[in-house]
């Protein structure tokens, strides 16, 4: 059964920084792409990085380009978020996905998706 478990969320002030985790389990999260993305309140659910299987990150908000690292733990099948310099516009709920693909793809074909965890960023 595939489970995605999103933690590390939280209160941060403006320019902090912040680092996600995605615990994997009912696959192996080095086989196939992961993504995550953000619903911040009264928006649509939007993409933010993506990784494929091949380690390749991309990006879909332009807005967190410089500022947001996706990486992966193969060995413990877990992913991450890196948040840098945050703003008080990146307060969302994040969510980890995956679609079960070796390539990035969009929010419509996701199959399975964690509960999401809570940032906000607010001095």
């Amino acid at each position: 059964q595939v489970q995605l478990v999103e933690s590390g969320g939280g209160l941060v002030q403006p320019g902090g920084s912040l680092k996600l985790s995605c615990a994997a389990s009912g696959f192996t999260l080095n086989t196939y792409a992961i993504s995550w993305f953000r619903q911040a309140p009264g928006k649509e659910r939007e993409g933010v990085l993506c990784i494929n299987r091949y380690d390749r990150s991309t990006y879909y908000a332009d807005s967190v380009k410089e500022r947001f690292t996706i990486s992966r733990d193969n060995a413990n099948n877990m992913m991450y978020l890196q948040m840098n310099s945050l703003k008080p516009e990146d307060t969302a709920v994040y969510y980890c996905a995956t679609a079960l693909k070796s390539v990035c793809s969009g929010r419509g074909e996701m199959n399975y998706w964690g509960k999401g965890t809570l940032v906000t960023v607010s001095s």
